[in-house]
């Protein structure tokens, strides 16, 4: 509330003079105000007029003050942050210092408890005074009441939303005319009519003006000495009151202010002892005090930006955000009400936040992603997210919070939250990279297939891929061939199980799943999971949707994985637990609101491949703390500029995001932070340290396991199709639902156009539908075995060699002495296909004895 930078030292004498108040006096005893003086030789009749035709009643209602954010810390619920359109908290009689009561009485109204609102004997006076050449502090015939109904009219013209309507409420407010001053007075004699002269002084001392931001004697007291209005001694009462009539020239916010403080406060002094209220010795000892040495200026810190508590800045600004403010039920019916009750304020406020896993957070984020970088915006984010409720338990980012929306986003300070969609923090979200996996696992599991069936990592065109039913090409100009994914690791290729592109986070493979799969199908479990775009519109299903283009706001994802780990149950988001009222009565907060979003044994089955990311061989080795489950994902876009690590326990759901906020693309892969290592490698080690403190306090248990099929699927084995020709290997893997393709020959010992191999291997389990590559013999590593049954050993073996057959034993047998060294049989046999390697066994004839003659070669 803006008070009055100038007063005439009478306001009512500047404007009438002499004349014009014996007109008004005149017109109160005509109506019958103020009986107890008369005054003669009057015409009052135009004015009775307008002063008739001005309402009855005004009502003091509900003065504006301070909302106080708690969030909870070593176990207890403490204030971190206070909000307020005015710095006010409204106190009941009991809360204040009977000093300040005799202060504002003597200082300001000594007739208070005589008048009805309007005290005629001080209009009078203050007409004379101006005549007489001004009356100083005299005033100028305003009584408390009066005063309070100007206050009040200045509370409610502060309360009107257009800015062109309020500044007229608040001009009319402050106004010194004939017409204004009518309606102070007939709403002062309202006042009197309907309050009890103790609730009229109290409501003056809440609603006053003081100074320096400053709203009602309690703000004032902490503000000006650090105590509480009921514990304000005489002097200190007298020099706040001392404030009230110029608190720009009177307020104890700056030392120059303190002659003039001194001046009004020693008046006040004298007058509460004329009055009685105080001793001879105590007005003596407030005459010789010097103001200074009881001022204990505190700051009137206020807002989300001034937040000391450890990284909770950007939590109060999402709490506090006008969108936030409209959703809350707890405030009223509407979202016009809901934002008038905040405005008014008085709110006690107790939301999710754990203050000290927020700073230990903050500290790490602070670490791993300094706001100091200058080589690119750098911006970082931690969000934590308790399952089953929804309740967020850590927000904040390596950017410190600012309220000017013009400052620039290079550099330490922002105004706007990562963390948060674009209405709650003007920000427009990331692109989340693989992190997005999930949701085509899960729509995998859904369809029936398994974590052991085997899909083709290797890098390839995919010409089509259908989007809502409909099969779409692909091909574009810049991609003649169709959309080609890369696997970030480009030496992975062949055919891999799902649990192993999972935990290694393999494009191509996730690739080769979606064109199985539809992407509206996998956008619609992404949304089912409350995934949207941190922009407003729609969660695009595009050809390399799968892989994380959408840019999304890191709460979202938190909540996301939060539903994967609450067995399927996604949760909304909530931030407020329950609030303390004005009036004191405890409501509760913002209802949990929950969905079972997908299977519980997908949700289980999902879980169990996310959690080799975190094992040997997965994208996040080495980034748990402890043994407790947890699964997650990491997330790389094509750039390598937006970085994310998402991991969650069934306790609580953490994501990591650090990335440039330019948009300029910086690779992450190519800067490295204070303690030399990459930012893009530094994730590991941010996420671990984290979650070594979260799971102090949130300890997880043990996932549940799948009961179904979904780990082996409902896949196929590929059957044995070695040795056999083409025809029957093609009808053998038709008949069991596969798509033979020709991987053309290869080099074997089996005879020419035999299956040598395929791909994936015999008995592999791979996808219902799959395409099985088939390899044949080219039949340079075979031959047929000449006849050399009954020749001499010496033909036989030259006939073998010329055969190309390089390795020859000989077995030797009984027989005739005339056939010794002749050939009996081979084996493999005369006229056999064999592998040109394979050992080809003659059996000789040896004679009677059946032995090596010794002459046979």
């Amino acid at each position: 509330m803006s008070a009055q930078k100038k007063r005439p030292t009478s306001v009512v004498g500047a404007l009438f003079g002499f004349v014009g108040f014996s007109a008004l006096a005149g017109l109160l005893v005509t109506i019958g105000v103020t009986p107890a003086l008369a005054v003669s030789s009057v015409t009052a009749s135009s004015s009775i007029g307008i002063f008739e035709g001005l309402p009855e009643f005004i009502s003091i209602g509900q003065l504006q003050q301070r909302n106080t954010l708690y969030g909870k810390s070593n176990g207890h619920q403490v204030p971190f942050a206070t909000v307020y359109s005015q710095n006010r908290v409204n106190l009941t009689w009991d809360q204040v210092s009977i000093n300040l009561k005799h202060a504002v009485v003597a200082g300001e109204d000594r007739r208070f408890y005589q008048h009805g609102g309007v005290d005629l004997t001080s209009i009078v006076r203050a007409g004379v005074g101006s005549v007489a050449g001004g009356l100083g502090d005299s005033g100028g015939g305003s009584t408390l009441t009066m005063q309070l109904v100007r206050n009040i009219r200045l509370a409610e013209a502060q309360d009107i939303k257009d800015p062109k309507k309020q500044a007229a409420a608040i001009k009319d407010a402050k106004e010194v005319t004939v017409s204004r001053k009518l309606q102070e007075m007939k709403f002062a004699i309202g006042l009197e009519k309907k309050y009890t002269k103790d609730q009229i002084l109290l409501a003056y001392l809440n609603i006053a003006y003081f100074g320096d931001a400053t709203y009602g004697v309690q703000a004032a007291a902490q503000h000006y000495y650090d105590k509480s209005a009921k514990d304000l001694s005489p002097t200190e009462a007298a020099s706040l009151i001392a404030i009230v009539q110029y608190p720009e020239s009177r307020d104890l916010s700056t030392p120059k202010n303190y002659k003039n403080n001194v001046a009004r406060r020693n008046v006040i002094l004298k007058a509460m002892n004329a009055q009685g209220y105080i001793s001879d010795a105590v007005l003596k000892a407030g005459l010789a005090k010097k103001v200074g040495t009881s001022v204990h200026l505190t700051p009137a810190v206020q807002g989300c930006a001034a937040v000391t508590a450890g990284g909770a800045q950007q939590f109060c600004d999402y709490v506090t955000s006008p969108d936030m403010i409209k959703s809350y039920a707890f405030l009223g019916s509407t979202a016009d009400k809901r934002e008038a009750a905040w405005k008014t304020g008085g709110y006690k406020v107790f939301t999710t936040i754990n203050l000290d896993l927020t700073a230990n957070a903050k500290g790490k984020i602070d670490q791993y992603a300094p706001a100091t970088e200058t080589r690119f915006p750098l911006g970082g984010v931690v969000d934590s997210v308790e399952p089953g409720t929804g309740r967020v338990i850590v927000m904040t980012q390596n950017k410190n919070l600012t309220t000017d929306n013009k400052a620039s986003t290079t550099g330490p300070t922002t105004y706007l939250n990562y963390s948060v969609d674009d209405k709650y923090g003007a920000s427009k979200g990331f692109q989340v990279g693989s992190t997005y996996k999930p949701f085509t696992l899960i729509d995998w599991l859904d369809k029936g297939h398994g974590l052991n069936e085997l899909v083709n990592a290797t890098p390839r065109p995919f010409p089509t891929m259908t989007i809502d039913g409909a099969q779409q090409s692909t091909v574009t100009g810049d991609s003649p061939a169709g959309y080609t994914p890369k696997n970030d690791e480009g030496y992975i290729s062949g055919y891999m199980t799902v649990a192993r592109a999972t935990a290694a986070s393999v494009n191509v493979a996730y690739a080769d799943m979606a064109q199985q799969l539809d992407l509206a199908d996998i956008k619609n479990v992404a949304q089912s999971l409350g995934v949207h775009r941190a922009d407003g519109t729609p969660l695009q299903d595009n050809f390399s949707s799968f892989l994380g283009t959408n840019e999304i706001a890191p709460l979202t994802m938190a909540t996301a994985y939060a539903g994967i780990a609450n067995k399927g149950v996604f949760c909304e988001s909530i931030v407020v637990d329950k609030v303390r009222a004005p009036n004191g009565k405890t409501i509760a907060g913002q209802p949990k609101s929950c969905k079972q979003a997908i299977d519980p044994d997908v949700a289980a089955t999902a879980i169990q491949a996310l959690q080799g990311v975190f094992q040997a061989g997965g994208t996040a080795s080495g980034a748990l703390p402890d043994s407790q489950p947890t699964f997650g994902k990491t997330g790389t876009t094509n750039d390598a500029d937006q970085i994310w690590l998402n991991g969650s326990t069934t306790a609580l759901t953490t994501v990591t995001w650090m990335g440039d906020t330019s948009g300029n693309h910086n690779s992450l892969r190519q800067y490295a932070g204070p303690s030399g290592q990459l930012y893009s490698l530094s994730r590991t080690n941010l996420f671990r340290e984290i979650e070594a403190v979260n799971n102090t306090v949130y300890s997880g248990t043990a996932f549940p396991t799948p009961t179904g099929n979904l780990v082996q699927g409902t896949g196929v084995n590929v059957p044995t199709v070695t040795g056999s020709d083409v025809d029957s290997a093609k009808n053998l893997l038709s008949g069991v639902g596969l798509t033979y393709v020709d991987g053309g020959s290869q080099e074997s010992d089996l005879p020419a156009g035999q299956v040598t191999a395929t791909n994936p291997t015999a008995g592999s389990l791979v996808p219902d539908g799959s395409s099985v590559t088939v390899y044949t013999s080219d039949g340079s590593k075979s031959a047929e075995v000449p006849s050399v049954s009954g020749k001499s050993y010496g033909d036989a073996a030259n006939d073998l060699k010329d055969a190309g057959f390089t390795n020859v034993s000989v077995k030797y047998t009984q027989g005739d002495d005339d056939q010794k060294c002749d050939v009996i049989s081979s084996d493999p046999g005369d006229g056999t296909s064999a592998s040109k390697d394979t050992t080809i066994t003659l059996t000789v004839n040896g004679g009677k004895d059946g032995r090596d003659p010794g002459n046979c070669s």
